[in-house]
């Protein structure tokens, strides 16, 4: 790391000190779009407290933290809680610092890639190849999205979980393009016993590490398997009791609050039926988890990193109780398919998504909760909006990938009949 990433990571450990120490910090904690039920700092409080007083948290039905990270965190809360906001803003800039290591090996890989595939190339492909330049743009542009994105921030402020899972999916990717097979199994089976859904990036990991060796792929998953109950083991052993499962993953599968988020969820919910209620729970959930991960893996089957980062904004989308600070994760790694911008056609829409639909989103919530001039349906307007387009940029990033892919062997310019033609996917 070069003298600039240090630069960037200081001004971005100050950027979030100085606003740490407005009131701007506890405005977001409160915030639905930043603080779920799963993130919220003041149930991670309560979690504690209840730790240590000898009551089990998940007895009720307000903390869904695991009970390791409860116990991890509980001296801190005790004993030194005005330092608390240091601690996240550290683990903040660990999550940059291994974002900006993960682009730097990422495109080292892709170089030396290149160099064994370069003579299939067609001859008007340069700019679609990655450059040495790129060791160092690619992984600056990658700091800059995560340090200085107002969704990170704010996350990182209103003292959310988001934050420690931001890190240990960053520990995972980087131990991927690393090639350290066990610390990704068992950080990755960390992460899954806490929010479920991060159980599809093992879908990417045998791809990379076991690639057509079926009974390797086979064992990848036994170990996978094995680190969770090894995981849930530990909690039991913090707990001394199973309750927490319910508490956690129960919680999450069975979407037991119907508070407001950015998320599709908590709207159908709050309509529906309670007799159609278990059939389109499990589509749900369905919709969130496995029903794109065949397909992807199919056709992604040789970009692991691109399918994991897919699947990460899939999560960020459908996942039962979703936070802004999701979204801001994945926007990061973005950088990393630079060389595919050149055919992503929707990069205007869906800025304006973005900044029409977040703008919105704060202004109905008043109207709707504070103003009582409007109702739950234009809140759920405006982040369905927002859904919406994170779903134009997964598939534009995905259709410029294949685009990308098909120019790179065919050539830029494809003549028929003696005029250019036109690379259309339909």
């Amino acid at each position: 790391m070069n003298s600039n990433y240090y630069k960037l990571l200081l001004l971005g450990g100050a950027v979030r000190l100085y606003f740490s120490q407005t009131s701007l910090a506890p405005l977001i904690g409160n915030r639905v779009e930043f603080a779920t039920p799963l993130n919220s700092f003041k149930r991670l409080q309560e979690g504690v407290f209840l730790l240590q007083q000898g009551v089990d948290p998940y007895s009720g039905d307000l903390v869904h933290e695991s009970p390791l990270l409860l116990k991890a965190l509980s001296g801190i809360l005790i004993n030194y809680a005005q330092v608390l906001p240091l601690l996240y803003i550290l683990l903040d800039l660990c999550t940059a610092t291994l974002l900006c290591l993960l682009g730097h090996t990422f495109v080292k890989q892709k170089l030396q890639q290149q160099k064994g595939e370069c003579e299939e190339y067609a001859k008007d492909t340069e700019e679609l190849q990655y450059t040495d330049e790129d060791k160092s743009h690619i992984p600056e542009l990658v700091l800059l999205a995560y340090l200085f994105n107002p969704l990170t921030i704010m996350s990182c402020i209103g003292l959310t979980s988001t934050v420690l899972s931001n890190l240990l999916l960053a520990l995972i990717l980087y131990s991927m393009v690393k090639r350290q097979l066990l610390i990704c199994t068992v950080l990755l089976a960390f992460e899954t016993v806490r929010n479920l859904y991060p159980f599809v990036l093992i879908a990417p990991l045998i791809l990379l590490f076991a690639r057509r060796s079926v009974p390797m792929g086979i064992a990848i998953f036994i170990i996978f398997v094995t680190s969770c109950f090894a995981v849930a083991g530990a909690n039991f052993l913090v707990m001394n009791s199973w309750n927490y499962l319910d508490g956690t993953l129960g919680f999450i599968f069975f979407f037991r609050d119907l508070q407001p988020n950015i998320g599709l969820f908590w709207y159908f919910f709050t309509e529906m039926f309670e007799h159609f209620r278990t059939m389109f729970l499990i589509t749900f959930q369905l919709n969130a988890t496995v029903l794109y991960l065949v397909p992807l893996s199919l056709k992604l089957r040789k970009e692991p990193l691109l399918l994991a980062t897919v699947l990460i904004a899939l999560m960020a989308v459908f996942r039962a109780y979703p936070s802004l600070g999701d979204v801001g994760f994945y926007l990061a790694l973005l950088p990393l398919w630079r060389r595919c911008w050149k055919f992503m056609a929707h990069g205007f829409v869906v800025f304006t998504f973005f900044l029409i639909t977040l703008s919105m989103m704060g202004a109905f919530w008043h109207l709707w909760i504070y103003a009582g001039s409007a109702n739950a349906n234009f809140y759920f307007g405006a982040t369905l909006a927002f859904s919406t387009g994170q779903i134009f940029l997964i598939t534009d990033l995905l259709f410029a990938h294949v685009k990308r892919e098909f120019c790179l062997y065919n050539g830029q310019k494809i003549m028929i009949d003696g005029e250019e033609a036109r690379i259309l996917l339909e």
